[in-house]
């Protein structure tokens, strides 16, 4: 039952940008910083919401499709946590770190209200 999405959604579009970004962020942090703990954990939780937000895409109902986007959005949140502590130990610049976050917080924001939107969907129906 695919087609919660619709077109070149901005969530399907933002949530893959923000996971290249992260996984470039992987590459600069092992290679230069040798940092490999924190970078794993990002790298894990940033690339999972958009896998999460496509999985969504096919959802087998609306209430599924819900759940996929909450679950994105728990990832989303969990990756913010790591930004802030990389920045906060000092592995990213104010610059760096300002930056993804501000796109992980614009994708926190875009996934909440999809999901406020599938839920009174779920009410009204």
């Amino acid at each position: 039952m695919g087609g919660w999405l619709v077109g070149d959604n901005i969530v399907l579009v933002k949530s893959k940008s923000f996971a290249i970004r992260v996984v470039r962020l992987y590459q600069h942090l092992t290679e230069t910083k040798k940092e490999f703990v924190l970078s794993k954990q990002l790298l894990r939780s940033g690339t999972s919401v958009g896998a999460n937000v496509r999985e969504a895409v096919n959802a087998q109902s609306k209430k599924d499709f819900v759940s996929k986007m909450g679950v994105a959005l728990k990832e989303a949140a969990e990756s913010e946590y790591w930004i802030e502590l990389l920045a906060e130990t000092s592995y990213l610049t104010t610059v760096e770190s300002e930056s993804i976050a501000q796109d992980c917080k614009e994708l926190v924001r875009l996934l909440v209200s999809i999901i406020k939107s599938g839920k009174q969907g779920l009410i009204n129906n």
